[in-house]
């Protein structure tokens, strides 16, 4: 009996391997979600029905991932002094702690891309470097380089940013030299002395250094911001651009090479209307070593500068690192649509690795400032007053990049509608799923067949409508 039943249990065993195994059953097409800004502001970032596959007829966009072109860095806004103190001190606690988690938290906008100014911008209640000195006196050593300035309220604002999302990408930025440095003898107007250049790289690497003390490791470093404008009632410094590149050639570079911590030069960090200064920059070899990439500002030109620049040098990388919208431009579906075509898809199609507004908060009297600009929009307005929140247009137009495209995505091609207006980027997160980023800029309804690997998924915009879709990352077949 046990030699019968070794045998039947050997033939069934044979018959098994003997038989196909059972086919995979085929992994249906994801449904996309969607969410949604209305031009009439009814919906902002607003969860819609989710998409199924199906046919479709209409204008055609295509998202093809197999394409691929630079890596996300992230999205976010400035630090300034005025944005850490109101984070710091115009909320209770209990309040602050969940502001913090909404901005920087993987279930809140996701914030994950911070501009720093070094030193003083017009967004502070007074003017100040980090080496302050009488007329007269000079610090080329540094001995009286202080963080007492960022210490009292931006550092602690980072670190808190930092404890909710660990990943936090940090620019820096300075709009002046220390007045002693300068040609003016002040921190508003003037130009970098000829023989301060090995002292104010002395500069930045104190203020590197102690940012990386504080936690805060810094990843790029602009040269100047704006460097072409020369304000006239808060900190700035005119830099030409044989100025900058000879700076970053013979101190700047140099001196941050030496640094452990690896911190990348950033170049321009200004407007779209004068490409001819970054490009003479990096046309200097011996500047162009250090030069990691561009940054610009939106407040002037024509954002297509962005990819002919990277066209030329294609091993540099793109920024987009400042605008700032404001009571000049109060009509929420315009201010929406250009800011999402100008400041998220115009850059990110050029390259970008990231998009950077200004101020991440201000009050309800667009401040605290002193000079410069006096009706800019944050982020997130703060009232003093009443202890409220207000989450602005900019709010929504970085939330539908970042909540959605993870720092390491990859950027991926996407083509068709333009003629039809719409704008478009699109994304393969590290996790593997899809994102696309659209707007309508038409006049009317666009009907779209949106085209992933063969299958199509139809939406129909209406007119000004920003929209994100999500193809979740697809699970492991059964």
């Amino acid at each position: 009996m046990i030699r019968r039943a070794a045998l039947l249990g050997l033939v069934l065993g044979a018959l098994a391997l003997a038989s196909p195994a059972p086919a995979a059953r085929p992994r249906p097409a994801p449904r996309a979600q969607v969410w949604a800004s209305s031009a009439d502001g009814a919906r902002k970032l607003a969860r819609q029905a989710d998409l199924a596959p199906a046919a479709a007829a209409g204008t055609v966009l295509t998202i093809d991932p197999a394409r691929t072109d630079q890596r996300v860095v992230g999205f976010g806004a400035a630090m300034t002094d005025a944005s850490a103190e109101l984070l710091q001190v115009a909320l209770p606690p209990a309040r602050r702690r969940a502001l913090y988690a909404e901005l920087f938290g993987r279930q809140g906008l996701a914030l994950g891309f911070v501009r720093v100014p070094i030193g003083a911008s017009d967004f502070s209640r007074r003017h100040y470097s980090l080496n302050d000195l009488p007329p007269g006196q000079r610090d080329p050593g540094m001995a009286r380089f202080s963080m007492a300035g960022p210490v009292r309220f931006q550092i602690p604002a980072l670190q808190a940013a930092r404890r909710v999302n660990p990943g936090l990408v940090l620019m820096a930025s300075p709009w002046s030299a220390p007045a002693w440095m300068k040609d003016s003898g002040s921190l508003i107007t003037g130009r970098l002395r000829g023989d301060a250049h090995a002292a104010y790289a002395a500069y930045f690497t104190r203020y590197l250094d102690a940012m990386t003390r504080a936690g805060l490791a810094v990843a790029y470093v602009s040269v100047q911001n704006e460097p072409a404008f020369e304000p006239k009632d808060y900190p700035g410094m005119r830099m030409s651009a044989g100025d900058r590149a000879a700076f970053v050639a013979t101190a700047l570079g140099p001196a941050l090479a030496r640094r452990r911590q690896r911190t990348q030069i950033l170049e321009w960090d200004h407007n779209w209307d004068h490409p001819e200064e970054p490009l003479a920059v990096l046309a200097d070899p011996a500047a162009r070593r250090f030069i990691a990439g561009v940054a610009w500002h939106c407040y002037a030109g024509d954002p297509k500068v962005m990819a002919e620049v990277r066209a030329a040098y294609p091993d540099k990388q793109v920024f987009f690192s400042e605008c700032s919208g404001g009571n000049w431009s109060p009509n929420w579906g315009e201010a929406m649509g250009w800011m999402f075509d100008n400041l998220i898809i115009a850059p990110l199609r050029a390259g970008s690795r990231g998009t950077l507004l200004w101020n991440l908060t201000l009050d309800e009297n667009h401040g605290p400032h002193l000079g410069g600009c006096g009706d800019c929009r944050a982020v997130v307005t703060i009232d003093r007053a009443r202890g409220t929140v207000t989450r602005n247009l900019e709010y929504y137009v970085l939330g539908h990049a970042s909540r959605f495209v993870r720092p390491g995505a990859l950027r991926i091609a996407s083509h068709g509608g333009e003629a039809a207006g719409a704008a478009h980027a699109a994304f393969r997160n590290p996790d593997g799923s899809l994102v696309l980023l659209a707007r309508n800029g038409g006049k009317a309804p666009l009907a779209l067949a949106i085209m992933v690997q063969g299958k199509a998924w139809p939406l129909t915009m209406p007119a000004g409508e920003i929209i994100t879709l999500v193809w979740p990352a697809p699970g492991p077949r059964r």
